[in-house]
C-alpha cells in the first residue's frame, strides 16, 4: 500500500492496469484481422530478417504470441497493447530521470491515453514495438546526457544503440533518432562537451551489430525493402498536380496531429514550445526533447507538402513529445490542464474500447464504415471455398488479383479444423499485374504458367478482369458474382470463375502493365 500511495508508482501501476484491460478487450472483439495484420501473420510463419515492405521484428513477435496462444485473432494481436503499455512506463523513467517524478507521471499518462495509441493498441502493427524500442533509447540516452560518471555514461551509450539498433528491425523510421541525436550533438555545446570516443563508437557498433542482420538480407534481396519505402512516399510521382507545393497536404497533417496525439497535448506543445522559444527560457532539457521531436515532425510535413503523408508517420516523435508536453505542464503548474488532458482522453478511450469490444455501437451510430476493414474476410474465405467445390474438377491453384484479398484469405484459408472458412483445396496464388512485384505477396506467390493449368480465379478489382481473362487461354463456363455484406450499407464483391492455361502476356517495360491483345 506505501507503494501504491507514492504518486509515481501509482501511474505506472494505473498504466499497466489500463493495459490489461486493453488486452481482456481483444479476447472479447468479434472484429477480423486487418489485411496488413494478416499479412503480418503470414510473414510469422515463415520467419526471416526482413519482408518485401518492412524489417522482421513484427514477424517475429507475432510468431512468439501464437506458439503461445495459438493462431486467433486476440494472440495474433495480443503485443500490440503490452508494448504500448511498456512503452509508457518507460516515457514515465526517462522523464523521471530528465526532469522529475512529476513529469515522469505525467507523461507515461499522456502518451497512454493518446488517441493514435488507442488505436494502435488494438491493431498489430510496426508502430507498437518502434515505440517501445525508440523509447528505450531515449531513457539510454538521457541517461548517458544525465550521467554522474563515466561508467553511467557508457551504460547510457550501450542503451541507446542497442535499443534503437532493434527500432530499426521494426521500422525504418528509426532513422529520425539517428538524424536526432546529431541534431542535439549539433546545436548543442553542452553535449558536444559530454561526448567521448568510447561511447560514440559504442553506440554506432551496438546500432550496426543489431541492425546487421537486416542490413544483410536487403543487401542479399536486391535492396527490395528500400524501394518500396521509397515507393511508398510517393515521392517523385505524379499523382498530385502541384506535385511540389500543395500547402493542403501539410495543413491536412498538422490537422492530423491533433487527432493522433490528442487535441489537448498538441495544442499545448505548440503553444508552449513557441511561447518558451519566443521569450528565450527553453531549457537544455527542452531542447533535448525538441531534438529528438522536431526531426519525424518536420520530415513528414515537408513530405506531406511535397507527396503525401499520414499523420501517424511522425509517430516516432510521440515520446519526447509526451515528456515535453508533461514539463510545460509541471513548469506552469497547469494540473487542470493535465487534469482536463487526463479525463477528456479517458473518455475517448472508453469508447473507443467499448466500440472494438462491441461494433454494433458504432454500427448503430452510423460508423459502420470505420471498420469495414476487419470484417467479411472469413465469409470471403468461405464463398472461395464454395466456388472451389462447385468446380468439381481439381483446382491447380486459387489466384486473386488483390493483395488485400490474398493475405486474408492465406489467415481464413489456413489449414485449421476448427475455423469456419475452412482451408483452401489448392495453393493461393497471387496475379501479378504488372513487371515486377509491388507487394510481399507478388513476390512470395506469383500465378505461374506451372501451376496455372485450371484456376479458380477470385477478382475483387473490376478494372483488371479483362486483363486477368486475356492471361489465360480459355475460360470454363460463366463467373458467378459472390456479395460479402460488412455491415447494413456496406459490402465486398467478388466475381469467381475457372480459367485454364495461364500465360502470362508481355508487359509493357515502360509503364510495367498488361500489353493490350
Amino acid at each position: 500500500m506505501v507503494y501504491l500511495s507514492h504518486p509515481f508508482w501509482a501511474i505506472v501501476s494505473a498504466i499497466a492496469l489500463f493495459t490489461l484491460i486493453r488486452v481482456a478487450v481483444l479476447f472479447v472483439s468479434p472484429l477480423e484481422l486487418y489485411p496488413d495484420e494478416a499479412q503480418y501473420w503470414l510473414w510469422s510463419r515463415h520467419l526471416a530478417f526482413g519482408y518485401f515492405s518492412k524489417p522482421p521484428l513484427i514477424a517475429w513477435l507475432i510468431r512468439t504470441t501464437t506458439a503461445i496462444g495459438g493462431q486467433s485473432e486476440a494472440w495474433v494481436r495480443l503485443s500490440a497493447p503490452i508494448l504500448h503499455g511498456a512503452t509508457a512506463i518507460v516515457l514515465a523513467f526517462a522523464g523521471r530521470r530528465l526532469s522529475g517524478e512529476r513529469v515522469g507521471a505525467a507523461a507515461g499518462v499522456i502518451y497512454s491515453l493518446a488517441p493514435g495509441v488507442q488505436l494502435s493498441s488494438a491493431v498489430i502493427a510496426t508502430d507498437a514495438p518502434l515505440m517501445l524500442c525508440l523509447s528505450l533509447s531515449l531513457w539510454g540516452y538521457i541517461v548517458w546526457w544525465t550521467a554522474r560518471d563515466r561508467r553511467e555514461a557508457w551504460l547510457g551509450a550501450s542503451g541507446f544503440g542497442l535499443a534503437l539498433g532493434a527500432a530499426f528491425l521494426a521500422k525504418y523510421a528509426a532513422l529520425y533518432f539517428v538524424g536526432a541525436a546529431l541534431l542535439h550533438t549539433a546545436c548543442s555545446r553542452e553535449t558536444r562537451a559530454k561526448w567521448r570516443w568510447r561511447e560514440a563508437l559504442t553506440v554506432a557498433g551496438l546500432f550496426f551489430i543489431m541492425a546487421a542482420p537486416n542490413l544483410i538480407w536487403n543487401a542479399a534481396h536486391h535492396f527490395q525493402t528500400v524501394a518500396h519505402t521509397a515507393d511508398n512516399a510517393s515521392l517523385g510521382d505524379d499523382a498530385r498536380p502541384s506535385h511540389w507545393f500543395d500547402p493542403r497536404g501539410g495543413l491536412g497533417y498538422v490537422v492530423g496531429q491533433f487527432g493522433v496525439f490528442g487535441p489537448i497535448p498538441f495544442a499545448v506543445f505548440l503553444g508552449g514550445a513557441g511561447l518558451l522559444w519566443r521569450r528565450k527560457t527553453l531549457t537544455a532539457q527542452d531542447a533535448l526533447l525538441l531534438a529528438f521531436a522536431a526531426p519525424p515532425l518536420m520530415i513528414v510535413l515537408g513530405e506531406a507538402v511535397v507527396a503525401r503523408a499520414n499523420a501517424n508517420w511522425a509517430g516516432a516523435a510521440y515520446g519526447p513529445l509526451a515528456i515535453l508536453v508533461a514539463a510545460i505542464l509541471a513548469r506552469w503548474r497547469a494540473w487542470r490542464t493535465l487534469g482536463a488532458v487526463v479525463v477528456s482522453q479517458v473518455v475517448i478511450a472508453g469508447i473507443f474500447l467499448a466500440v472494438f469490444a462491441a461494433p454494433s455501437i458504432a454500427d448503430r451510430a452510423g460508423f459502420a464504415n470505420s471498420f469495414k476493414r476487419a470484417r467479411g474476410w472469413a465469409a470471403a474465405t468461405a464463398a472461395i471455398n464454395a466456388a472451389a467445390k462447385k468446380a468439381g474438377a481439381p483446382l491447380s491453384a486459387v489466384a486473386v488479383d488483390d493483395r488485400f484479398l490474398f493475405n486474408a484469405v492465406s489467415y481464413y484459408g489456413r489449414d485449421s479444423a476448427n475455423h469456419p472458412a475452412g482451408a483452401l483445396p489448392a495453393p493461393l496464388k497471387m496475379w501479378v499485374r504488372e513487371a515486377r512485384p509491388h507487394n510481399q505477396a507478388e513476390t512470395m506467390a506469383p500465378l505461374t504458367a506451372a501451376d496455372g493449368s485450371r484456376v479458380l480465379v477470385a477478382n475483387a478489382t473490376p478494372n483488371y478482369r479483362q486483363e486477368i481473362v486475356a492471361d489465360f487461354t480459355r475460360i470454363e463456363g460463366a463467373a458467378s458474382g459472390a456479395s460479402i455484406a460488412l455491415d447494413g450499407k456496406h459490402s465486398r464483391e467478388l466475381v469467381l470463375f475457372i480459367a485454364d492455361g495461364f500465360q502470362r502476356r508481355p508487359r509493357n517495360p515502360v509503364t510495367g502493365r498488361p500489353i493490350a491483345p
